[in-house]
């Protein structure tokens, strides 16, 4: 693949490659995509759980080399017996709720269980929440899941922290297992602790690190990313806050336990809700990580820009905010990311400031020239991010740019890229119409058709308004005359395309579209649609 992408660059009249075994499926709009794009994960999926749930039927391996992801993977408890190994099997099978009754049986057989698994066990538990995790594109049983809860989560699947955080029971098969065991190490305490803090028992969290230090125990890295990412969740004010991030961060020295990425990305997302105290604390963060010799990863960036540019307050915020935007890009500039923190694909952030607030086309360049490099395009995220930040990128160009460069990128967006919406192309025929070069309106009506956008009546009525509104060559009105009859079609519903309901306005366009060019007969055709639909000329 790198071969390839280096010998040859990308076609931007192709569609993803995803798409192109079966060209009938290539997706016209960012509906289509999104629908094509999950309906060939369902049949993924759909194949992926019969081969895995039926592995008899496919025991014969014909590739060559051996491709592991083609044959079925072992989804069944194949051991029975009451032992350490069986336990072992329904821990790497993720099955939270076998393996507490099989480490439950072994108790009560008098069998020792060894502490490496002990360990891998609470992980389990404490990841889940002491609930089965439902399967990779299989259905959820009712034991992992209600009816009713699952609606609640299918009808706000954005919104699934909301949920997980309120899952987190006192005295859980977690928590009971670990007041089991008669001697705890900083790995089981780290379990509980990481678990209690992703699923919202923050204060639990912290009592159970208090007794972690009464024992005389030290805590890990991942015991105090978890704390200090919590923080701001178990105070009220500002400055408790930061006092509580300073503390943790203390005892962190005091343990000799060496700060990671992650501790610094936590401390900066922790700051977002400090305040008036997060500019400059944040900023003392970056020195630290520097002075560490630790590379601020996409999210440490990301956090800065929320630090600095709170929603609607960019204006106001001085020269001095729009500085450190410049200074970040110019760190960032050229550098090929790799995913080192699970927010580092929230590249939407950085966008979101320099296309909605400043503005600056410069900045949006840099931007765009970052996500080409390497693999970064795969930050930018998921399709409907992807869609978010190319429209603002081609939003900030039909703002900025001269009609030849909007074009030049138009060509080189879409359909490959980009799969743009209403208002993107109101946004293109505004800039054609402020450089005059409405003559291009034609080429342009046909990409509408074919994006699918042609049973968008305020669209329509805005390419035929431009269209008539002044009278140009007769080379140019002749293009439009033509135009004017194909959205003609559109209205009529010939050709089995939508049908638009007739308005005044665009029947008084097509009209003087067609006297221009001297077509009497088919403005004649138009003025009887006058009557025909209960039409009043404006």
């Amino acid at each position: 693949k790198k071969t390839w992408y280096v010998c040859h660059n990308r076609d931007p009249t192709a569609y993803r490659y995803q798409f192109q075994d079966d060209p009938f499926l290539s997706p016209r709009t960012s509906s289509e995509f999104t629908l094509f794009s999950l309906s060939q994960e369902s049949g993924r999926s759909a194949a992926k759980f019969f081969i895995n749930n039926n592995p008899k039927l496919f025991t014969k391996d014909f590739a060559e080399p051996h491709i592991p992801c083609l044959m079925p993977e072992t989804v069944s408890l194949l051991l029975e017996e009451v032992s350490e190994e069986a336990l072992k099997e329904r821990i790497h099978l993720r099955r939270v709720t076998a393996a507490v009754d099989m480490y439950d049986q072994l108790l009560q057989a008098g069998t020792a269980v060894s502490m490496e698994t002990t360990h891998d066990l609470l992980d389990l538990i404490a990841l889940y929440c002491d609930r089965n995790p439902a399967e990779d594109g299989g259905p959820q049983t009712e034991s992992s899941e209600s009816g009713e809860e699952a609606k609640k989560k299918k009808g706000r699947f954005r919104q699934a922290s909301y949920f997980l955080n309120a899952t987190w029971k006192e005295n859980n098969n977690a928590e009971r297992i670990f007041n089991l065991l008669s001697e705890k190490d900083t790995r089981c305490y780290a379990a509980l602790i990481r678990g209690m803090v992703r699923h919202g028992a923050y204060a639990r969290a912290f009592s159970l690190y208090t007794d972690m230090l009464n024992n005389r125990i030290t805590g890990d890295i991942h015991i105090f990313n978890a704390l200090i990412s919590a923080a701001s969740e178990v105070r009220e004010q500002y400055n408790e806050r930061w006092d509580l991030i300073t503390e943790l961060l203390k005892q962190m020295n005091q343990q000799k336990i060496q700060p990671t990425l992650q501790t610094f990305n936590s401390v900066l997302k922790a700051l977002r809700r400090c305040g008036f105290l997060a500019k400059t604390q944040a900023l003392h963060t970056l020195s630290e990580m520097k002075a560490l010799g630790i590379a601020p990863s996409l999210a440490s960036f990301n956090h800065i820009l929320v630090v600095f540019f709170r929603p609607g307050k960019l204006r106001s915020s001085g020269p001095g905010n729009v500085d450190i935007l410049q200074e970040i890009m110019s760190e960032i500039s050229g550098m090929s990311f790799t995913c080192q923190d699970p927010d580092d694909g929230d590249k939407t952030s950085i966008t979101r400031h320099i296309y909605s607030y400043n503005k600056d086309l410069e900045l949006g360049y840099k931007v765009h020239a970052l996500v080409e490099v390497g693999e970064n395009r795969r930050l930018v995220g998921d399709p409907y991010q992807q869609s978010i930040y190319y429209g603002r990128f081609f939003n900030l160009l039909c703002m900025m740019e001269h009609a030849d460069v909007v074009l030049k990128w138009y060509k080189r967006l879409i359909p490959s890229l980009y799969y743009p919406n209403t208002q993107g192309l109101k946004d293109l025929l505004q800039t054609l119409d402020t450089e005059s070069r409405l003559d291009l309106i034609p080429t342009i009506w046909k990409d509408i058709r074919s994006l699918g956008h042609e049973n968008k009546s305020g669209l329509v009525e805005e390419v035929l308004s431009l269209m008539a509104r002044d009278k140009h060559s007769p080379e140019v009105q002749e293009l439009f005359a033509q135009c004017a009859l194909d959205i003609k079609t559109v209205y009529t519903g010939e050709g089995g395309w939508s049908r638009l309901e007739w308005t005044p306005a665009a029947l008084s366009y097509i009209a003087s579209l067609l006297l221009r060019t001297d077509k009497t007969q088919q403005a004649w055709e138009i003025l009887q649609l006058f009557k025909t639909n209960n039409r009043v000329p404006s």
